[in-house]
């Protein structure tokens, strides 16, 4: 990319990941603070090559800011951000998980 950086716009709990990736991140808790972000980045676009976005940043934004960055910047590409989900075991899943481990079979409890 010629010596451009890329940088990447996206939500704080995934930002740690990229800038450890060693890449310079923006992070936004609202699409209105990436929107934010991204215009500030218009000031420095000699400098990148590539701005990665979180998608549902992307998403939130208009279709004219859309048509503005991508006039004015190189690349701006979208990402799909990971999503996880936390479910808590069951009682019962717990207790077959502590048999299993103790004993050293699964059982099935009913």
């Amino acid at each position: 990319m010629n010596g451009r950086a890329v940088v990447v716009v996206c939500r704080p709990a995934i930002a740690r990941g990229f800038a450890l990736a060693g890449l310079a991140t923006f992070e936004a808790s609202s699409p209105a603070e990436g929107e934010a972000s991204l215009r500030t980045l218009l000031g420095e676009r000699e400098r990148i090559g590539l701005i990665l976005v979180d998608a549902t940043i992307y998403d939130a934004l208009g279709e004219e800011v859309r048509r503005d960055l991508a006039r004015r910047l190189p690349l701006v590409a979208p990402f799909a951000a990971p999503t996880w989900t936390h479910e808590a075991p069951t009682a019962g899943a717990i207790v077959a998980e502590l048999l299993g481990q103790s004993v050293g079979y699964r059982v099935r409890l009913r």
